[in-house]
């Protein structure tokens, strides 16, 4: 029997926005539900029922949240011709074991897919050895969420260990570079990726201006916030 995927929206083509893959052309599946609550989360109609983040907005499960069968999914993602297929949220590895017959039948018509997670799960060998990449976004303290609940050491040691995993930091202020310098240390982290706060255009231009320098010198990566600065908070693009 298929299984289903709580999924919030399917979109494309679009390009993905940040990291190592940014700009290129790319489909979005993104689920619904997470086991963090970021204060700044820029997609909190993906699980915030009670208005915990986006000024305290609650949004409507019953609107937001849809059950599908995995194959009508697959279908609608093919139907878009991307190359790549990124897999977001929310946290999609909540879902890890009803997205391996997705990712096998995408993976068979010649898909590369990513899948962006907060780090707080292993990653299933069946995804490994599919060849999903994963771009992992563990959550610094201005996150809101207590530390035993946004860093798992098992986990992050689980992902970096991956061939192709790349770490990627939200950060506000040069000071958030010293708190990922520890993580960086505490499980070699590989790939590490800088992205600046904002969900406007000014906030992140503003933000990546006070973070390039510090980010240079340090020999990591700077990524901007791409599909913000050309659409804001616009959903579905």
């Amino acid at each position: 029997m298929e299984q289903d995927l709580v999924v919030n929206e399917v979109f494309g083509p679009t390009v993905q926005g940040e990291g190592r893959s940014m700009g290129r052309r790319c489909a979005f599946l993104r689920l619904g539900g997470c086991n963090l609550s970021c204060s700044w989360c820029d997609t909190p109609y993906t699980w915030d029922w009670v208005g915990a983040a986006d000024g305290g907005i609650a949004h409507d499960p019953r609107k937001e949240l849809h059950r599908r069968p995995v194959g009508d999914v697959v279908e609608e993602l093919l139907a878009f011709d991307t190359e790549l297929i990124v897999i977001s949220g929310g946290e999609p590895l909540g879902q890890q074991e009803r997205l391996i017959p997705l990712v096998a039948a995408l993976t068979e018509r010649g898909k590369e897919i990513e899948i962006e997670t907060n780090g707080t799960h292993a990653a299933h060998p069946e995804l490994v050895a599919a060849g999903v990449r994963f771009n992992v976004s563990p959550k610094l303290s201005h996150s809101g969420d207590p530390l035993r609940r946004r860093i798992v050491p098992a986990a992050l040691t689980s992902l970096s260990a991956l061939p192709g995993s790349t770490f990627k930091f939200v950060c506000q202020n040069t000071r958030d570079l010293d708190e990922v310098a520890q993580l960086v240390t505490d499980f070699d982290l590989p790939s590490v990726w800088i992205m600046p706060i904002g969900r406007t255009a000014d906030d992140v231009t503003k933000h990546m201006g006070e973070l390039a320098d510090a980010v240079v010198e340090r020999g990591w990566n700077l990524t901007t916030r791409l599909h913000t600065l050309l659409w804001g908070e616009k959903r579905g693009v």
